[in-house]
C-alpha cells in the first residue's frame, strides 16, 4: 500500500469522524463536555474557510495534518463506547447514501471574526502609529 493510498484512508476516516461528531452534537447521552468539544469540532472541521489558509506554505497544513486530527482524536475519546459506535454507523450511511457536504457556515463566520480581529491588532500595532507619525 502506497503513500498516497494510506494518505486517502486517512482523510475517509477523518471525514467519517467529522460526521460522527456532528451527530453526537444531537445524541443525548453524550456528556455536556463532549458536545462542547464536538461543536468547536464541528464548528471548525467543516468550515469553508481555514483559520490557517492552505497557500501559506508547511504551516497552512498543520492545522489539516496535525492539529485537527488530534482534537478529534481528543473529542472522539470523551464520547461513551455505545453512543459513539451509534454515531459511527449512522455518519458511515450518511457517507454510503451520499446526502451530501455538510458546511458550517458558523464555523466560517467565526473564522472570519478572528481574521478581522488579527487584522485590527495589525492596524493597531504597526501600521496606525506609521501613518500617524
Amino acid at each position: 500500500m502506497g503513500a498516497l493510498a494510506r494518505l486517502r484512508g486517512w482523510a475517509v476516516i477523518l471525514k467519517r469522524d467529522g460526521l460522527t461528531l456532528w451527530f453526537a452534537l444531537r445524541h443525548p447521552n453524550v456528556p455536556w463536555y463532549a458536545k462542547a468539544m464536538s461543536i468547536v469540532m464541528v464548528a471548525y472541521a467543516f468550515s469553508p474557510i481555514d483559520l490557517i489558509p492552505d497557500f501559506i506554505p508547511i504551516v497552512g497544513w498543520i492545522d489539516d495534518l496535525i492539529i485537527l486530527p488530534l482534537l478529534l482524536w481528543f473529542t472522539l475519546r470523551l464520547i461513551p463506547a455505545k453512543v459513539l459506535a451509534h454515531c459511527r454507523d449512522a455518519a458511515e450511511q450518511w457517507l454510503r447514501e451520499k446526502k451530501g457536504k455538510v458546511i458550517s457556515f458558523v464555523g466560517g463566520a467565526i473564522i472570519l471574526l478572528i481574521w478581522l480581529m488579527i487584522a485590527i491588532a495589525i492596524w493597531r500595532a504597526w501600521i496606525g502609529p506609521w501613518l500617524a507619525a
